[in-house]
């Protein structure tokens, strides 16, 4: 990833900083939903989640298409995919650090019962 992706990982970041868009990317994760069919879930208006869709729609994260009357949605997964592929440089980082926590504790259990005998 380079200086020229940091923008859209931003942008991805900050949309699904907000439960109520992660709860819709969740369940366009299952297919594609009209507007109505994600507002169903939440104690919320159609204009309301119509304000989120269109967080993660300028986001890149959803695409939204009128069809007559009604709005379907369905997710993009390139910008996820970039934020994943992010995440995991620093799963390695993470991994250590809890290995290390871990050899630390048992390290300290061991010392703690040899004190005890």
């Amino acid at each position: 990833m380079d200086a020229a992706d940091i923008p859209q990982l931003d942008a991805t970041f900050s949309a699904l900083s907000d439960g109520t868009r992660r709860a819709i990317v969740a369940r366009l994760a299952d297919g594609e939903a009209s507007l109505s069919q994600l507002a169903e879930p939440f104690d919320m208006s159609l204009t309301a989640v119509s304000k989120h869709l269109r967080v993660l729609s300028d986001a890149g994260l959803v695409d939204v298409e009128k069809r007559g009357r009604t709005r379907h949605c369905r997710l993009r997964g390139a910008p996820i995919k970039e934020a994943v592929d992010w995440l995991s440089k620093y799963e390695a980082f993470w991994t250590d650090r809890f290995e290390a926590l871990a050899r630390h504790l048992a390290k300290d259990d061991q010392d703690k019962k040899e004190r005890e005998r």
